[in-house]
């Protein structure tokens, strides 16, 4: 007898380090062992897309993707600016390609702004003012983030102090149209036009169990070689700007910049780099569970319990609302 196809594909959302991947992978195997095609894997993840950014970016390794296929990791030089539209044009292709085969895809992020466009559409506002732009950048940082708070706090509550781009973003499009970015964005939310294709699946977890998890991650990071990695992308000088946010990227930099090959870097300095990174990383997840809360009211979306059990255990239960 042959298996029904599954009508419908999920989104995987979850805080940074809480098990999307997994998931998504056993959701894949989990397809196959009904005797339906192997699932495939879609990267919602702004800093996957960039080549050599493996480790800050937490790309899953070959052993972790256990045989799954997935696409928009490694799709541009990390010297590249890379856009919300960009991310959608190709996840799009990509998923109407993987469906064109009969087989399913799961896409899988911690972009929340990505997987919210996805189920929604692009809320794209006004196009780019480079001048206003430059003349935003050039603001004191803290002059910026108020500006920021006093013209869209909804914004500033889930834009983390520390995200240039997005803090530009939000006040350009203020700048430009005289109305905060997220009262534009609220016609995702204003009329059912959701596609019916597609549905969302959360991970649910506490702060106490996802900070450990957060610590525990940066410190897998830091051994397999992530220091490294950023010493050998900057003496490359193929970091634009974009790409230097990553978390653990963005950290080590100060440390590393202007040694000289071969150089070690100071100690006490490294070592505290490597705390900030979990400071910030933590900071990132606090932002997070505001994106979280917006998703939470998507209808028909699944919530798991991320504490309780494991991806094996929830993979069923994901596939089943496939069918």
């Amino acid at each position: 007898m042959v298996a029904e196809s599954p009508s419908r594909f999920p989104i995987v959302a979850g805080p940074t380090a809480g098990g999307k991947s997994a998931l998504g992978v056993a959701v894949a195997l989990e397809l196959e062992s009904r005797g339906l095609p192997r699932g495939e894997v879609v990267s919602a993840d702004a800093f996957q897309v960039y080549r050599g950014l493996d480790i800050a970016s937490a790309k899953p390794t070959e052993s972790e993707r256990r045989g799954v296929r997935h696409h928009l990791i490694d799709v541009v030089e990390p010297t590249e600016a890379f856009a919300l539209a960009d991310w959608l044009r190709l996840a799009e292709a990509a998923i109407a390609e993987i469906r064109g085969r009969g087989v399913t895809p799961i896409v899988v992020g911690g972009t929340h702004l990505y997987i919210k466009s996805l189920l929604d559409g692009f809320m794209g506002g006004p196009g780019s003012d480079e001048r206003l732009r430059d003349e935003l950048r050039a603001m004191d940082p803290g002059e910026r983030r108020a500006e920021l708070e006093r013209v869209d706090p909804a914004a500033a509550a889930r834009i983390h102090p520390n995200d240039e781009r997005r803090t530009v973003r939000a006040l350009e499009v203020y700048r430009l149209t005289g109305k905060p970015i997220t009262e534009q964005q609220g016609q995702w939310d204003a009329d059912d036009t959701r596609p019916k294709d597609r549905f969302l699946v959360g991970l649910a977890w506490g702060v106490e169990a996802i900070n450990r998890r957060i610590n525990a991650r940066v410190r897998q990071m830091v051994e397999m070689g992530l220091v490294e990695e950023t010493r050998r992308l900057l003496e490359g000088d193929t970091l634009g700007a974009q790409a230097r946010q990553a978390l653990g990227t963005k950290q080590l930099l100060p440390v590393l910049e202007g040694l000289s090959p071969g150089q070690a870097p100071h100690p006490a300095k490294l070592e505290e780099a490597i705390e900030r990174i979990k400071i910030e990383t933590r900071r990132f997840a606090k932002s997070q569970r505001t994106w979280l809360r917006r998703l939470r009211q998507t209808p028909g979306s699944i919530w798991i319990d991320a504490e309780d059990g494991d991806p094996a255990d929830w993979a069923g239960r994901v596939v089943d609302a496939c069918m």
